[in-house]
């Protein structure tokens, strides 16, 4: 890949500004403010865009820093690349209310879309993340970020489970994380509502189970009642019965309270007394016994209206027959109602246990997302397996590439960058020197910019097929001369487009020295 032309219509200080570069070594030259790191984010935007940060951040990132001195609102510029033999403009306008990318192939007027992937395909798995770790050294931060340990670990696994740098196995992991909580979020909702559920069945059952208590209560005291009222009510008829025998039985009239037999005794007795006592005395004896006899009649007559009735015979004048026989019915009904209610609860209560018998059985969406959870943890961990594993692999190729760049750019000094990977501290070097490991502490500024410039080419030559430009931003500040020679050799020898922005002529003055071909271009 090559850029072949950086067109900055309205970016930070530039305006309408036109650079166009070719093969091999160039050299933007500027003054310090001159605009070499507005033309070195200029390319990284046009390639990957400028995201506009929110709140406080908002007023100090990169979008605000370079946003047009004038008329910010017309925010935009050209870049036209060279990949597979094709020039490509990508125009992108970077306006937070007018945001748009297009991609236009020169020689065939093809309309690429972004969003659907055809400026990844055209950077050929270029990420922000590894333009900045590798081919693009930005001022003062020649180191690279952490995440180039992530990209590293991830290209290999990549490559020796697959065989293809390009699947990110990386990604399939995240996706396989991802699933997993899936179903597991999936379980916790299936057990919560089976939960829930489970509440409403529980608190329904005791609502039914005091109701079956309360009509079972209710249904005791009907029954209790219904057997104390049969026992009075045969009591009664039984002492009715007595009664109404006893009065048969009786040979008085219903309304005199003498017996017939003594009023016979009694007539007899006067006349007795009448014509067998001698005269006067007769008449005297017949009058005395006759007012006797009255006497007796009417205190008998008024005891009999002054005898106390018996308790049945009460009853039966307080309480007909039909006014016993109504509430005794309504008894009954009430009865039978209760028993009725009492099956219909008893039929809800039995559902209901089954119910929650039913919720203690696990279902089979629940054991489906169970085993599909246990799947993809074990796939996940295999991963994970496979991928320390295979760090170890890369440790060599990596190592190797890089010890040859640094023994190259030393001169020979060290024969050997060592790299380690340490947990939470990503990625440990040190060097070889004539046998012995020394540690990058102990080396110069310099020397360590050396090797983390050794380190960034060799993980870009490993990490990507393409050969793409590298870009750096006054990255030789701290080399001698003797090494910022060598460097632009390799350079030269092992990069097809090299852009360098600087404020110095040490570089040009080496690559005469070299008598390496390259190109000027001066910022203003």
């Amino acid at each position: 890949m090559k850029i072949c032309e950086l067109v900055l219509k309205n970016f930070g200080k530039f305006r309408d500004k036109s650079i166009a570069l070719t093969e091999g070594i160039q050299l933007l030259y500027g003054e310090n403010e001159s605009g070499k790191s507005t033309l070195h984010t200029f390319i990284k935007g046009m390639l990957f865009g400028i995201e506009r940060g929110r709140g406080r951040a908002a007023n100090s990132d990169i979008f605000s820093r370079y946003e047009p001195w004038e008329n910010p609102n017309y925010y935009s510029g050209r870049l036209t690349l060279e990949v597979g033999g094709k020039h490509f403009i990508i125009e992108r306008n970077f306006d937070k209310y007018a945001k748009k990318v297009q991609i236009i192939c020169q020689e065939d007027g093809e309309a690429l879309s972004a969003e659907d992937g055809d400026l990844d395909m055209l950077l050929d798995g270029l990420t922000a993340s590894g333009y900045e770790n590798t081919v693009s050294v930005a001022q003062l931060k020649v180191q690279p970020g952490s995440s180039l340990a992530a990209e590293l670990k991830n290209y290999a696994t990549n490559y020796y489970v697959t065989g293809d740098s390009d699947l990110n196995l990386d990604a399939a992991l995240k996706k396989l994380q991802d699933d997993r909580k899936e179903a597991e979020r999936r379980i916790r909702g299936e057990i919560r509502k089976k939960q829930e559920k489970r509440d409403r069945v529980e608190q329904e059952l005791s609502y039914i189970w005091r109701d079956i208590h309360r009509i079972t209560e209710e249904q005791g005291l009907l029954e209790e009642e219904i057997t104390n009222r049969r026992e009075r009510m045969e009591q009664r008829e039984k002492e009715a019965s007595e009664v109404k025998q006893r009065m048969l039985d009786e040979l008085r009239p219903p309304k005199w309270r003498i017996h017939p037999v003594e009023i016979l005794v009694f007539i007899a007795a006067l006349i007795l007394s009448f014509l067998f006592i001698p005269r006067p005395w007769n008449s005297f004896v017949t009058v005395v016994m006759f007012l006797c006899g009255l006497i007796y009649i009417w205190n008998r007559m008024k005891i009999a209206k002054k005898q106390v009735k018996t308790e049945p015979e009460l009853i039966l004048e307080e309480i007909t027959p039909e006014e016993e026989k109504i509430p005794y019915e309504k008894l009954i009904w009430e009865y039978e109602h209760r028993a009725g209610e009492l099956r219909e609860k008893q039929v809800q209560y039995d559902n209901l246990k089954e119910t929650l018998e039913e919720l203690d059985e696990t279902s089979d969406e629940h054991k489906k997302y169970e085993r599909k959870s246990c799947a993809l943890q074990l796939a996940a961990e295999r991963i994970e397996e496979l991928s320390d594993g295979f760090q170890k692999k890369l440790k060599g190729s990596l190592n190797a590439d890089a010890s040859d760049i640094i023994c190259e750019i030393t001169g020979g000094k060290y024969s050997r960058l060592i790299l380690e990977e340490e947990p939470g501290q990503g990625l440990l070097m040190g060097l070889l020197s004539d046998g012995r490991k020394i540690s990058t502490a102990q080396v110069s500024r310099g020397t360590l910019e050396q090797v983390y410039f050794a380190l960034r080419m060799a993980a870009g030559r490993l990490l990507y097929k393409e050969d793409y430009p590298v870009i750096l931003d006054d990255t030789f500040v701290c080399y001698d001369d003797e090494r910022l020679a060598r460097t632009l050799k390799w350079l030269h020898e092992n990069k097809k487009q090299v852009i360098i922005f600087t404020c110095q002529r040490r570089e040009e003055e080496a690559l005469e020295k070299l008598k390496i071909p390259y190109r000027k271009v001066d910022i203003f």
